[in-house]
C-alpha cells in the first residue's frame, strides 16, 4: 500500500470511529432514560442540556490547549480513552442527579473531539501534501456511516433500552483512543497567537451589531432547537407505539433505530445536491427550505404510525431530514463564511456553532421537555399532539425568518462546498 492510500484508511478509521462512539447511544438515550430510568420529559431534556453546555466553550478550550501547550492527537486519545471510562460510570447510574453529571463530564471531552477530529485529519493531510478540499471530504463520509453502523448495532442487538449501549460506546472509544496514538504526530504551534477571546468565539460577537448577521445568529439558535428535539425524542416517540398491541411487533417500533437512521442517510445524499440549490435559488431561500423542511420533518411525525400510511409519513419525515439538516447548517456555514471580514473568519464560526449547537440546543432541550410533560397524562404521551406543536413552532420560525431577513441572491456568486 502507498503512503497516500496509508494516510487516508488511517483517517478513514478515525472518522469512522469518531462518530461510531457518538451513534452508538445518542439517539436511544432519551428513549432509554424514558422506558427504563422512568425520567420524566422535563428531567431528560435536563440531561440533554448537557450537550448544548459542552459545545459552548469546551471546543474553544480544548483548541488552544492544543495550539499551545499538548499535540491534538494525544489531547484527542486522551480525551477518548478517559471518556471510556465516563461512559463505564455512566452506565452504572440509576439517579438523576448522577446521569446528569456524568453526562456533562463525558460531552465536556466528547465534543470538543470532534474540531480535534478535524484538526488531526487536516494536519496530517497537509504534511503529505494532500489536497485537503478534494481528500477530506470522502473520508469524512466515513464518519456519517460509523454513526449509522454504530446505531444499527446497538438497536439490533436490543441495548437501546439497557446500559449495555454505554458499554459498547465505551469500548469502541478506548480503541480509538488507543489508535490514534499510531497515527503521525501533529506538532504544537507555540508561536500560536489565538487568544482566548478568540477561541471562544468572543471576538466575533461585533457582529450582532449588524441586523443581518444578528437576524442569521438569532435564527441559527432556533433552528439548533429543532435538531436537539429530534435527536432527543425521534426513538422515545417509535419506541412508545410499543403499548399499543397492534403496532407491537411492526418493523417501525422493532427497529425503531434503524429507522430513525434513514435520517443520517438521508442527510450523506442531501448534501451532494447542496451546489445546485445554492446556484439557483440562493443562500436565503435554501435556508427558508431547510426550515420548512423541519415543519415537514414534525408534521408527517404527527401523522405517522408503524403501518399503513402512517408509516409511509414515518419514512418520508427520515427523507426530509436531510434537507432540514444539511440545507442549514452548511448553507449557513458558507453565509457566514461569505460574509464577514477574513480577520474573524474562524470566530464567526464558532459562534455559528455555539448558537446552533450550544444555546440552540440547550434552548431545544429545556423547552421540548416540558413540552412532553405538558401533553403527558398518567405515563401516556400524546405524540401527535406534541409533535403538532414542535411542527407550528419550525413553521412560525419560516414564517419569520422569510419576513425579517433580507438578502439579495446573485447567482453569478461563485459556491464552494466542502464537508
Amino acid at each position: 500500500m502507498n503512503s497516500t492510500k496509508k494516510i487516508k484508511l488511517q483517517l478513514t478509521i478515525l472518522n469512522f470511529l469518531e462518530f461510531f462512539v457518538f451513534g452508538a447511544w445518542l439517539l436511544s438515550f432519551a428513549k432509554y432514560m424514558g422506558a427504563t430510568m422512568g425520567f420524566s420529559g422535563t428531567q431528560i431534556g435536563t440531561v440533554f442540556l448537557t450537550l448544548g453546555l459542552a459545545s459552548l466553550i469546551m471546543p474553544g478550550v480544548m483548541g488552544v490547549i492544543a495550539d499551545k501547550w499538548m499535540s491534538p492527537n494525544k489531547l484527542f486519545a486522551l480525551s477518548h480513552i478517559a471518556g471510556a471510562g465516563l461512559l463505564v460510570l455512566l452506565a452504572k447510574e440509576r439517579s438523576f442527579e448522577a446521569v446528569f453529571l456524568f453526562t456533562l463530564l463525558y460531552l465536556s471531552l466528547y465534543m470538543p473531539s470532534i474540531a480535534l477530529d478535524n484538526t488531526i485529519s487536516y494536519c496530517i493531510l497537509s504534511k503529505n501534501n494532500l489536497d485537503v478540499v478534494k481528500t477530506f471530504p470522502p473520508i469524512r463520509v466515513w464518519g456519517t456511516i460509523g454513526f449509522i453502523i454504530a446505531t444499527w448495532i446497538t438497536d439490533l442487538m436490543g441495548w437501546g433500552i439497557n446500559e449495555k449501549q454505554f458499554y459498547f460506546a465505551a469500548a469502541a472509544s478506548l480503541i480509538l483512543g488507543i489508535y490514534t496514538f499510531a497515527l503521525p504526530d501533529c506538532p504544537v504551534n507555540k508561536n500560536a497567537q489565538k487568544s482566548w477571546a478568540q477561541a471562544l468565539g468572543l471576538d466575533a460577537l461585533k457582529l450582532f451589531l449588524d441586523k443581518k448577521m444578528a437576524l442569521f445568529f438569532i435564527f441559527s439558535m432556533l433552528l439548533g432547537a429543532s435538531l436537539q428535539i429530534t435527536n432527543m425524542w425521534g426513538e422515545a416517540f417509535l419506541h412508545d407505539f410499543a403499548k399499543i398491541k397492534e403496532y407491537a411487533d411492526s418493523f417501525i417500533v422493532r427497529y425503531n433505530g434503524v429507522v430513525m437512521s434513514l435520517s443520517q442517510i438521508s442527510e450523506t445524499l442531501f448534501i451532494l445536491t447542496i451546489p445546485f440549490f445554492l446556484k439557483r435559488f440562493g443562500i436565503k431561500n435554501v435556508m427558508l427550505m431547510s426550515m420548512f423542511a423541519w415543519f415537514l420533518r414534525f408534521g408527517l411525525f404527527a401523522v405517522g404510525s408503524p403501518v399503513g400510511i402512517g408509516a409511509v409519513a414515518i419514512i418520508l419525515s427520515m427523507i426530509v431530514y436531510g434537507m432540514a439538516f444539511d440545507f442549514f447548517n452548511i448553507s449557513g456555514s458558507l453565509f457566514v463564511e461569505k460574509e464577514v471580514d477574513v480577520k474573524i473568519r474562524a470566530s464567526a464560526q464558532g459562534l455559528f456553532m455555539m448558537m446552533t449547537n450550544g444555546f440552540g440546543a440547550m434552548m431545544g432541550a429545556l423547552g421540548s421537555g416540558m413540552i412532553i410533560d405538558m401533553f403527558t397524562r398518567e405515563g401516556h404521551r400524546d405524540w401527535r399532539l406534541i409533535w403538532t406543536v414542535f411542527a407550528l413552532y419550525a413553521l412560525v420560525i419560516t414564517v419569520l425568518f422569510a419576513i425579517a431577513f433580507k438578502y439579495k441572491h446573485n447567482p453569478d456568486d461563485e459556491i464552494q462546498v466542502t464537508h
